[in-house]
């Protein structure tokens, strides 16, 4: 997903369960942090880097591959970007390394995903935040691991857009920095090929591009893991899915509702709205910042701030502190929940003795 959002989309989720505009700005730009703070940005502010929640390209491509470094990459986007949905998945066929990896496929109602709404409950507007993100993530993210692995996140041909006019459009998938992708021609960029199993190029979505962080596009095509079964992803559903999904959770998080459980969508609380935002998730665009926007200020009738990473970096302001702190707990929790399924790809977590 990408800042419309993480960021518009959140702060409308927050507003409509109840939060004030004022602390829904707070968690929308929590939200839409976890995709920027990064250990560069950590150590520009003296921050604690164990509190990074992303990497940066130019951190990527220094990373080492080996067990220490795969470790690293993947507490950070297994926790905050590719949340696994079943640790304990019963893998028919493989070796233990690769039934790991395929336990760490992301998505939606998942253990995890409730282990990390109710991590939240009584804490910060930016762990609230920073939950919210993750929750999201699960949605645009399924499929794919947050871990290097090519036998799990690779993608192979034939991959399809499908048009609302039931047409099948063969998408072409290009290796070019900086050049956005061309809907109107469906030609997408995409991580490069690489054969190495480990290699950073086959971490997450990156052989599928941004496909995922459109919430426009249904798509098929066959993942790595799939035995040659074609998997349909449909965005529009997906992120409507997520969106009150978020509802839901933030109305356990500010005690409108008793409890998180899985499988929970609070589709009555947008039914007068559900029209518009139906609208805003199949708008053919490259990204509905101000589309949301507009929706956020006349839900709220309160100016939503762009997004600025300075908004909250005053002396006298708790937000890294809190955001820093929400990191932590949630990369702790996430890791100890992989490493006690048996599963030490996110590293070994050990409990500090209280004697």
């Amino acid at each position: 997903m990408q800042e419309d959002f993480h960021y518009y989309a959140t702060f409308c989720a927050a507003y409509i369960a109840g939060y004030t505009p004022e602390e829904s700005e707070r968690i929308a730009f929590s939200a839409n942090f976890v995709d920027l703070c990064s250990k560069t940005y950590l150590e520009k502010v003296n921050g604690p880097v164990a509190a990074a929640t992303t990497q940066l390209s130019m951190e990527m491509a220094d990373m080492r591959t080996d067990i220490p470094g795969l470790q690293e990459i993947t507490g950070i986007w297994a926790s905050f970007h590719f949340l696994p949905y079943d640790l304990y998945a019963d893998i028919k066929k493989g070796f233990r390394r690769y039934k790991n990896k395929r336990r760490m496929v992301c998505g939606p109602n998942g253990d995890l995903v409730v282990d990390t709404v109710r991590l939240a409950k009584g804490k910060s507007l930016e762990h609230i935040g920073l939950s919210m993100h993750v929750l999201a993530d699960t949605w645009a993210h399924r499929y794919f691991a947050g871990t290097p692995s090519l036998v799990i996140n690779n993608t192979t041909e034939p991959f399809y857009e499908l048009l609302e006019s039931g047409e099948r459009r063969q998408i072409r998938f290009i290796h070019s920095l900086g050049k956005a992708d061309d809907l109107e021609q469906g030609i997408f960029a995409h991580s490069p090929y690489q054969a190495g199993e480990n290699s950073i190029m086959n971490l997450g979505h990156g052989r599928a591009g941004h496909l995922p962080d459109y919430s426009f596009l249904r798509y098929a095509y066959l993942p790595a893991w799939g035995d040659y079964e074609e998997i349909i992803k449909d965005n529009p559903s997906d992120y409507l899915h997520a969106f009150c999904q978020m509802i839901t959770a933030l109305k356990f998080l500010n005690g409108a509702c008793l409890d998180f459980e899985k499988e929970q969508y609070d589709f009555e609380a947008i039914e007068q709205h559900k029209e518009e935002i139906e609208m805003i998730l199949k708008k053919r665009q490259l990204i509905a910042c101000d589309d949301w926007k507009a929706f956020g200020e006349k839900l709220s009738g309160y100016t939503i701030a762009p997004f600025d990473m300075e908004r909250y970096s005053g002396k006298e302001e708790p937000f890294l502190f809190r955001f820093c702190t929400a990191a932590m707990e949630q990369k702790h929790m996430v890791a100890k929940k992989i490493y006690e399924s048996g599963n030490s790809l996110a590293g070994k977590i050990v409990e500090r003795s209280n004697t």
